[in-house]
């Protein structure tokens, strides 16, 4: 859209603000926001539901790893790009050795043309709370011994971990970079300490 292009200029420093704050707030991609939850709040609907609606242990089955499926896609091809600029996949070189690839789109002047704190929001609560909600039904079905359940339960927590550590990995770096930032803290830390022990000291 042309218009997107077009940068006003305001002449007070308030309404600059207001402007800013409303297309961080704003949800740019409003079809990606939706999918991005819907698949995933449907399985676990699905996964509580299913013994109220149907006796078929098979089609309640098939359901929800249908649902799981076209989540893990949506999140790991679509949403992710759209609603956070991050992406992750795999692939093989001409060795026939498999690399994991990880990547963040750079922070630039579009960035606010295509994400918004509100999407960002959204994607992170989603990512992260399905997951958790899947590895309570896998504790559930274990203690209750609901074996047959199991398999379903264990398919959306693999499922739905995979897209929260491939993204986790996306926005923090690789394992290296993580392992180099935690030295680096700590030797810093370790010098404060050193320079100034009385400052770690209880009073």
């Amino acid at each position: 859209d042309s218009s997107d292009d077009i940068e006003d200029v305001s002449l007070f420093d308030a309404d600059d603000d207001v402007s800013r704050r409303s297309k961080k707030s704003k949800i740019r991609h409003p079809v990606a926001s939706f999918f991005h939850l819907f698949f995933r709040v449907s399985a676990i609907a699905v996964y509580l539901l299913c013994e109220l609606l149907t006796s078929s242990f098979i089609a309640c089955m098939v359901t929800i790893i249908l649902l799981l499926s076209c989540d893990f896609w949506a999140v790991k091809n679509v949403t992710g790009r759209l609603m956070v600029g991050l992406r992750w996949w795999n692939q093989v070189d001409d060795d026939g050795r498999s690399h994991w690839v990880f990547e963040a789109r750079k922070v630039s002047a579009q960035r606010s043309k295509t994400s918004s704190e509100a999407e960002s929001r959204i994607f992170w609560l989603g990512l992260i709370t399905c997951p958790v909600i899947w590895v309570i039904f896998a504790f559930s079905a274990l203690f209750s011994f609901k074996v047959k359940w199991l398999a379903v339960v264990v398919m959306g927590v693999v499922l739905q971990g995979a897209n929260l550590y491939g993204y986790v990995r996306c926005k923090v770096g690789s394992r290296k970079n993580l392992t180099s930032m935690a030295t680096s803290y700590l030797g810093k830390q370790f010098l404060r300490q050193v320079r100034f022990p009385g400052f770690w000291k209880p009073s």
